[in-house]
């Protein structure tokens, strides 16, 4: 508990320290928002500060930091590091920057944005590219949910049905009619599991591993089948897995999409921090929450403690043939055993709440996000029904077609799930060098993004290089690449920064 203790007050501190420099850095002024110079009554609408840093940490939370902080978890204590470091230099800095820049240009979305300061051409790229993953997210976060929610009551395809219904109608309606309305209420219940779990690991203490601890010894002596080595989790190597694995929580490029949601409906630049900078800040603080528990579950034992006899004992068989906690619990049945053994009845409703409605309150701001890219690229206004529907007719018509081409992919979910993963931090590059040179042209401190672009790119382009998702070449060719990639990245950059300064 050690680890986890300084983590949660680093994290809380970087809000209050890391988090004020950047600020100082963007310098946020009074100017008029665009919530107010574009009001519309539709996406332009002033909306309370507290109601947008809900609606803003649900967005940008979803499942995310839980689930990826699970599997993030197998990776040991390590994970902690990539939380409190990524979440304070790279993820919150990206989502205040992102959403702070959007807001300083009449509240436009990251295509624009991205066109505006790297080029026509990587717009248009960025344009396909955001539209595709937003596409992704809203079709991923029907399906799971739909299967949940079959095993309560109905079937599937009733449940995706009315998740559609629902992703319709919240994609149309202003945003201050549905998604101002509920998302507060999710997002309370999120941060209040959050909390009760947080209670519980001071309560309970349990013993959990900590940054110096000896995984490999524990591990072997507890459970046979256990989750691999420090170095490796299968055939997945810690650099850049883990960094793919722990978006939510740590950074993620989807959040950049998510931002000019609420930068179209913040009244003043002074609320700049506490809503983008503090709920990406939250975010990490839920993620190392989850990360925490994880790590009993996984790491000596804990999960002997909380599930019942019969799912032990068909563990314990299927461990003799092989199979390790990775393969027989998932990331929603943690969430399910973990909630339901340390906060009964109550918690089981709290964990529902966590892997249903999360992931579909992502997935309408996904799809509403996606609405509002594609109007801007076509210059299309969104006060009327009419033009609302000539955009999001054709956009459910695709989604659709991908969500059953996944119902009949037995493999489809975790194809299309891969891939956002990679994606999703790849849009993390693009929002960093955006800012970047944003902060090169203004003549501010742009080494708070350039290193976290540099960081991040090298990340990317070792997956795609590592993964058998793509090229699966061997590691030290993979890490060679990744170097050379490195090394271009930064002459490209001092090339362009010596000709703007002149």
């Amino acid at each position: 508990m050690i680890s986890f203790t300084i983590s949660l007050i680093v994290l809380v501190a970087g809000y209050f320290f890391y988090g004020k420099f950047v600020e100082r850095v963007f310098q946020p002024d009074d100017r008029v928002t665009p919530a107010i110079s574009k009001a519309d009554g539709v996406d332009y609408i002033v909306l309370p500060g507290w109601k947008i840093f809900m609606i803003q940490f649900l967005n940008i939370a979803g499942t995310g930091p839980i689930f990826g902080a699970i599997m993030g978890a197998w990776y040991g204590p390590i994970a902690y590091l990539w939380i409190v470091l990524g979440c304070i230099f790279a993820g919150a800095t990206h989502d205040y920057l992102s959403g702070m820049l959007s807001m300083r240009h009449d509240g436009c979305g990251l295509p624009e944005l991205v066109g505006h300061y790297l080029g026509k051409t990587t717009k248009n790229v960025m344009l396909v590219f955001a539209v595709l993953l937003l596409m992704m997210v809203g079709v991923v976060f029907v399906y799971s949910p739909a299967i949940i929610l079959a095993n309560i009551y109905s079937t599937k395809m009733v449940w995706i049905v009315v998740i559609f219904v629902y992703y319709i109608i919240a994609t149309m309606m202003p945003i201050d009619k549905i998604i101002g309305k509920i998302y507060p209420l999710f997002a309370f219940s999120l941060l209040f599991m959050a909390l009760a779990l947080l209670i519980g690991l001071f309560v309970k203490m349990p013993n959990i591993p900590e940054l110096w601890s000896d995984l490999s010894a524990s591990n072997l002596n507890e459970n046979p089948a256990w989750l691999g080595n420090d170095t490796f989790i299968g055939n997945n190597p810690i650099f850049p897995c883990l960094f793919i694995t722990i978006a939510c929580g740590a950074i993620s490029g989807f959040h950049a999409t998510q931002s000019p949601l609420m930068a179209r409906c913040v009244k003043t630049e002074r609320w700049g921090r506490p809503i983008f900078y503090g709920a990406m800040i939250t975010e990490g603080i839920v993620a190392l929450i989850w990360a925490t528990v994880s790590m009993y579950f996984f790491y000596y034992g804990g999960w002997k403690e909380l599930v019942d006899e019969e799912t032990a004992t068909a563990f314990i068989s299927q461990a003799d043939g092989g199979k390790t906690l990775l393969q027989f619990f998932d990331a929603p049945s943690v969430v399910n055993i973990i909630c339901q053994g340390w906060l009964g009845v109550f918690g089981g409703i709290l964990a529902l709440l966590g892997v249903v409605a999360a992931p579909i309150t992502s997935g309408d701001t996904a799809f509403r996000s996606a609405r509002l890219i594609v109007a801007e690229a076509l210059g299309m206004q969104q006060r009327s029904i009419s033009k609302r529907l000539t955009i999001s007719i054709p956009m459910f018509g695709c989604a659709i077609a991908l969500l059953i081409w996944q119902m009949e992919n037995p493999n489809g979910f975790n194809v299309i799930w891969q891939y956002f993963g990679w994606a999703n931090q790849t849009l993390s590059v693009f929002t960093l060098w955006t800012i970047t040179v944003f902060l090169v042209l203004k003549k501010k401190n742009f080494y708070i993004t350039l290193i976290p672009a540099l960081f991040m790119t090298v990340v990317c382009s070792t997956f795609l290089l590592i993964s058998k998702q793509a090229f699966g070449l061997d590691a030290t060719i993979s890490y060679t690449g990744s170097a050379i990639v490195l090394v271009i990245a930064l002459v490209w950059f001092l090339s362009w920064y010596r000709k703007a300064m002149k």
